[in-house]
Protein backbone atom coordinates (compact mmCIF):
# COMPACT_ATOMS: atom_id res chain seq x y z
CA UNK A 1 0.00 0.00 0.00
CA UNK A 2 2.96 2.50 0.60
CA UNK A 3 4.32 1.59 -2.42
CA UNK A 4 0.84 2.54 -4.73
CA UNK A 5 0.51 5.74 -2.04
CA UNK A 6 4.02 7.04 -3.25
CA UNK A 7 3.53 5.91 -6.84
CA UNK A 8 0.09 7.62 -6.91
CA UNK A 9 1.61 11.13 -5.16
CA UNK A 10 4.74 11.11 -7.77
CA UNK A 11 2.31 10.61 -10.55
CA UNK A 12 -0.35 13.46 -9.10
CA UNK A 13 2.90 15.47 -9.12
CA UNK A 14 3.88 14.91 -12.44
CA UNK A 15 0.85 15.76 -13.76
CA UNK A 16 0.18 18.66 -12.01
CA UNK A 17 4.01 19.98 -12.90
CA UNK A 18 2.99 19.57 -16.96
CA UNK A 19 -0.53 21.31 -16.51
CA UNK A 20 1.04 24.53 -14.99
CA UNK A 21 3.36 24.33 -18.21
CA UNK A 22 0.63 24.57 -20.69
CA UNK A 23 -2.70 27.11 -20.24
CA UNK A 24 -5.83 27.20 -22.53
CA UNK A 25 -6.91 30.27 -24.37
CA UNK A 26 -10.02 29.61 -26.44
CA UNK A 27 -10.04 26.36 -27.52
CA UNK A 28 -6.40 26.25 -28.21
CA UNK A 29 -3.49 24.97 -25.44
CA UNK A 30 -0.60 26.96 -25.36
CA UNK A 31 3.00 25.54 -23.65
CA UNK A 32 4.87 28.30 -21.58
CA UNK A 33 8.35 28.96 -23.08
CA UNK A 34 11.11 28.15 -21.18
CA UNK A 35 12.45 30.70 -18.33
CA UNK A 36 8.90 32.97 -18.92
CA UNK A 37 6.48 32.94 -15.85
CA UNK A 38 3.16 32.50 -16.14
CA UNK A 39 1.75 35.59 -13.92
CA UNK A 40 -2.06 36.31 -12.77
CA UNK A 41 -3.64 38.77 -15.39
CA UNK A 42 -4.13 41.97 -14.92
CA UNK A 43 -7.48 42.62 -15.83
CA UNK A 44 -10.57 40.34 -16.41
CA UNK A 45 -9.90 40.85 -20.20
CA UNK A 46 -6.97 39.19 -20.39
CA UNK A 47 -7.22 34.81 -20.72
CA UNK A 48 -3.84 34.92 -19.84
CA UNK A 49 -0.61 36.85 -18.95
CA UNK A 50 3.35 35.27 -18.93
CA UNK A 51 6.16 37.46 -18.19
CA UNK A 52 9.82 37.42 -19.67
CA UNK A 53 12.19 37.90 -17.33
CA UNK A 54 14.10 40.94 -17.96
CA UNK A 55 18.46 40.38 -17.86
CA UNK A 56 20.39 41.29 -14.74
CA UNK A 57 17.43 42.30 -13.04
CA UNK A 58 16.50 44.85 -16.09
CA UNK A 59 12.73 45.50 -16.84
CA UNK A 60 10.76 42.21 -18.36
CA UNK A 61 8.50 41.87 -20.98
CA UNK A 62 4.76 41.23 -20.74
CA UNK A 63 2.82 38.62 -23.32
CA UNK A 64 -0.86 38.91 -22.72
CA UNK A 65 -4.04 36.59 -24.37
CA UNK A 66 -7.07 37.89 -25.62
CA UNK A 67 -10.13 35.84 -26.73
CA UNK A 68 -13.60 37.74 -27.27
CA UNK A 69 -15.02 35.04 -29.03
CA UNK A 70 -16.45 34.90 -32.75
CA UNK A 71 -18.25 37.78 -32.28
CA UNK A 72 -15.56 39.82 -31.10
CA UNK A 73 -15.87 43.72 -29.75
CA UNK A 74 -12.07 43.97 -30.55
CA UNK A 75 -13.13 44.58 -34.22
CA UNK A 76 -10.97 42.43 -36.58
CA UNK A 77 -7.25 41.76 -37.36
CA UNK A 78 -6.58 45.27 -39.47
CA UNK A 79 -8.21 47.24 -36.48
CA UNK A 80 -6.01 45.38 -34.04
CA UNK A 81 -2.84 45.81 -36.00
CA UNK A 82 -3.74 49.68 -36.04
CA UNK A 83 -4.66 49.67 -32.41
CA UNK A 84 -1.51 47.94 -31.33
CA UNK A 85 0.85 50.21 -34.04
CA UNK A 86 -0.55 53.44 -32.83
CA UNK A 87 1.01 52.71 -28.71
CA UNK A 88 4.33 52.80 -30.53
CA UNK A 89 5.88 56.27 -31.57
CA UNK A 90 8.11 54.30 -34.57
CA UNK A 91 11.05 54.98 -36.40
CA UNK A 92 9.84 54.96 -39.98
CA UNK A 93 10.02 51.66 -41.65
CA UNK A 94 10.09 49.83 -37.91
CA UNK A 95 6.73 48.34 -38.25
CA UNK A 96 5.65 45.51 -39.97
CA UNK A 97 3.16 43.11 -40.61
CA UNK A 98 3.91 39.50 -41.47
CA UNK A 99 0.72 36.97 -42.38
CA UNK A 100 1.80 33.22 -42.02
CA UNK A 101 0.18 30.29 -42.34
CA UNK A 102 0.90 27.17 -40.04
CA UNK A 103 -1.01 24.16 -40.80
CA UNK A 104 -3.64 25.93 -42.61
CA UNK A 105 -4.29 28.41 -39.85
CA UNK A 106 -3.91 32.50 -40.60
CA UNK A 107 -1.32 34.08 -38.34
CA UNK A 108 -0.82 37.58 -38.56
CA UNK A 109 2.50 38.73 -36.76
CA UNK A 110 3.00 42.00 -35.78
CA UNK A 111 6.19 44.08 -34.61
CA UNK A 112 7.45 47.75 -34.27
CA UNK A 113 9.83 49.31 -32.03
CA UNK A 114 10.79 52.88 -30.64
CA UNK A 115 8.90 54.69 -27.79
CA UNK A 116 5.82 52.93 -26.44
CA UNK A 117 2.92 55.59 -25.17
CA UNK A 118 2.14 55.67 -21.93
CA UNK A 119 -1.17 56.42 -21.05
CA UNK A 120 -2.64 53.83 -23.53
CA UNK A 121 -5.16 51.54 -22.24
CA UNK A 122 -3.37 48.83 -20.19
CA UNK A 123 0.01 50.52 -21.04
CA UNK A 124 2.39 52.18 -19.00
CA UNK A 125 1.89 55.24 -17.05
CA UNK A 126 4.24 56.58 -18.68
CA UNK A 127 6.07 56.77 -22.31
CA UNK A 128 8.96 53.92 -22.60
CA UNK A 129 11.97 54.81 -24.95
CA UNK A 130 13.17 52.01 -26.50
CA UNK A 131 10.55 49.54 -26.05
CA UNK A 132 9.37 46.83 -28.52
CA UNK A 133 6.01 45.01 -29.72
CA UNK A 134 5.40 41.69 -31.00
CA UNK A 135 2.06 40.01 -31.63
CA UNK A 136 0.33 37.63 -33.09
CA UNK A 137 -3.43 37.46 -34.22
CA UNK A 138 -4.41 33.34 -34.44
CA UNK A 139 -7.77 33.53 -36.66
CA UNK A 140 -10.00 30.76 -34.97
CA UNK A 141 -13.16 29.60 -36.21
CA UNK A 142 -14.34 30.31 -31.95
CA UNK A 143 -12.72 34.25 -33.09
CA UNK A 144 -9.47 35.27 -33.34
CA UNK A 145 -6.97 34.57 -30.32
CA UNK A 146 -4.79 38.06 -29.58
CA UNK A 147 -1.33 37.55 -28.27
CA UNK A 148 0.48 41.01 -27.42
CA UNK A 149 4.27 41.27 -26.39
CA UNK A 150 5.95 44.46 -25.36
CA UNK A 151 9.04 45.17 -23.24
CA UNK A 152 12.62 46.72 -23.87
CA UNK A 153 13.69 45.91 -27.43
CA UNK A 154 16.23 43.76 -26.77
CA UNK A 155 14.35 41.28 -25.32
CA UNK A 156 11.37 40.82 -26.93
CA UNK A 157 14.40 40.69 -30.06
CA UNK A 158 15.81 38.17 -28.29
CA UNK A 159 12.50 36.10 -27.72
CA UNK A 160 11.19 36.38 -30.89
CA UNK A 161 12.42 32.48 -31.80
CA UNK A 162 10.19 31.58 -28.22
CA UNK A 163 7.45 33.41 -28.88
CA UNK A 164 7.08 32.07 -32.72
CA UNK A 165 7.38 28.40 -31.19
CA UNK A 166 4.68 29.04 -28.50
CA UNK A 167 2.05 30.23 -31.20
CA UNK A 168 2.55 27.36 -33.52
CA UNK A 169 3.07 24.83 -31.79
CA UNK A 170 -0.52 26.04 -29.86
CA UNK A 171 -2.14 26.13 -33.88
CA UNK A 172 -0.68 22.86 -34.68
CA UNK A 173 -2.49 21.05 -31.25
CA UNK A 174 -5.93 22.44 -32.59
Amino acid sequence: MKRFSALALSLFASISLFAADTFPVSALTFTLPDGWKSVPPASAMRKAQLAVPGKEGGKSADVTFFHFGSESPAGGVQANVQRWLGQFAAAEGASKTEPLDFGGVKVTVVSTEGTMKGGQFGGPATDEPEFALLGAIIEHTEGPVFIKMTGPSALVKEAREKFTAMIKGAVEKK
